[in-house]
């Protein structure tokens, strides 16, 4: 019987690729790269004071852009290609068609879709790092800072822990797409650039109101969503251990949101918009190193303890540890992106089920991954706790790794330029840093700020105009 011609083999499509896992992997790698652009950089612009809403929208922007530039010039074949050292791999670029149109190191797609997919993680872990700097880093440091800490920090982490001929890979830890990789590494390397970058001006400490409730909401439904390929594009194929990650990312997520409205409500008094959208993170967060080697139960009970003990150390620990209170991380990405990717971890050490781990890795060695909790029931204990070992083992390496290398990074960007702003520049925000601002009105090219002394109209002629423009303004 004779092959339907649409799924014949030819140059274009040889006999290894499944166009339906390309298809699919190309359309997780959309909606994860719809996260930063435009999620984060709406919820950023959204969520900070009115005057820095410029200023965090294009740090997120100019991030995405480099480290694309770098992913394809070196970065990738440092996180996925050659070994150099046992975390570590030999810089190479990936440009040439020859190399791109190969069979990927996993899957059963061209290599072209994997450094697409493995770009837009490696793009939004500098972004949620910038979560922490928000509202005082220079502009100019941050786009040194960027390309350093992923070329330094990021393919390293990467490499260990995804490449199968990195260290943690070999010793067999679990991290399904990203809780240790991406938000174990941005919570920490945020927290320790905070440190060094220094705080916000008092007044804006003090007080940082969001200067768009609504427009944040929608970049944060930008990212849950988003999360569908986030981590069901980490099988690799449209499979079902890639629905039932899909399932659990949002399960864990709900369970999270709710878990967090629900203290805001019983401890507080009232329900926070803010608080959902810290619940919604910590939950998505939290399921990712286990998204698909978890059964959905579990996702509930992550999602409980990810909406709850994230809660409680950002809203009631944060405040009594000096360490804490003094390094002004704006977005508190140590609570949100560290807090819960340990969690999720090490749960996922706890959680993980056996049948789970070998469709997901499907690997001769595939019984050395079990949960803690199967281990017990199994009669398998000491393989159970190997595998926590295993896990806290990977959180003490990507801790140690990021607040290493962001210190010196940081270090080396001041004898260059300053990493925090002036005075002046804090005082003003975006209209001294970037001369543009976020709520102006333009007319004919020229900004209209004030209507008592712009020459635009006439006051005789147009009084009723002038009138309403300036009443406007005021609101504005």
């Amino acid at each position: 019987m004779e092959l339907p011609p649409n799924i014949l083999p030819d140059e274009a499509n040889p006999k290894w690729m499944n166009k339906g896992d390309n298809a699919w992997q190309l359309t997780a790698a959309t909606l994860v790269g719809l996260q930063s652009i435009p999620g984060l950089v709406i919820i950023y612009g959204g969520m900070v004071k009115k005057k820095w809403a410029i200023n965090s929208a294009l740090m997120a922007f100019y991030a995405f852009a480099v480290v694309l530039i770098c992913w394809v010039g070196w970065g990738f074949r440092m996180s996925f290609g050659e070994r150099l050292v046992d975390f570590w791999g030999k810089p190479a670029v990936a440009l040439d068609q020859k190399y791109l149109l190969g069979q990927a190191f996993l899957g059963y797609f061209p290599t072209a879709t994997m450094v697409l997919f493995q770009f837009v993680f490696a793009a939004i872990t500098p972004i949620l790092i910038g979560g922490a700097l928000l509202g005082r880093m220079n502009f100019v440091a941050w786009m040194i800072f960027v390309p350093l800490w992923h070329t330094f920090s990021y393919t390293i982490g990467a490499f260990s822990i995804w490449c199968p001929n990195g260290w943690l890979a070999k010793l067999g830890v679990i991290d399904f797409a990203g809780g240790f990789v991406i938000h174990l590494s941005s919570g920490v390397a945020g927290f320790t650039a905070a440190y060094w970058v220094g705080p916000r001006i008092d007044k804006d400490r003090e007080r940082f109101p969001p200067n768009n409730v609504l427009m944040m909401l929608a970049g944060a439904g930008l990212l849950w969503m988003g999360w569908t390929g986030f981590n069901g594009g980490a099988q690799y194929a449209a499979s079902t251990v890639a629905s039932l990650a899909a399932l659990n990312t949002h399960v864990c997520a709900a369970t999270s949101l709710l878990t967090w409205l629900l203290l805001d409500t019983v401890v507080f008094g009232k329900p926070s918009v803010i608080g959902a959208v810290q619940g919604m993170i910590t939950g998505l967060v939290c399921i990712t190193p286990g998204a698909g080697v978890v059964q959905c139960w579990a996702a509930i009970l992550m999602g409980l303890i990810s909406g709850s003990l994230p809660w409680y150390t950002m809203m009631i620990l944060h405040s009594k540890f000096n360490i804490l209170k003094q390094v002004d991380d704006t977005f508190a990405v140590f609570h949100s992106h560290a807090i819960a990717g340990s969690l999720g971890g090490i749960l996922t050490g706890f959680f993980a089920m056996p049948k789970l781990c070998r469709l997901f890795f499907q690997v001769p060695d595939w019984e050395k991954y079990i949960g803690l909790a199967y281990g017990l029931q199994t009669g398998r204990t000491s393989a159970g706790l190997k595998q926590m070992g295993i896990q806290l083992i990977g959180i003490v390496f990507i801790v140690c790794l990021n607040i290493v290398t962001t210190s010196l990074i940081c270090l080396f960007i001041k004898l260059i330029v300053p990493l925090r702003l002036n005075e002046e520049e804090l005082r003003i925000g975006d209209d001294a840093v970037h001369g543009e601002e976020a709520y102006a009105l333009w007319i004919d090219g020229d900004r209209f700020e004030n209507a008592k002394s712009n020459s635009i109209y006439d006051v005789d002629e147009y009084p009723s105009i002038m009138s309403k423009n300036a009443s406007e303004l005021q609101m504005v």
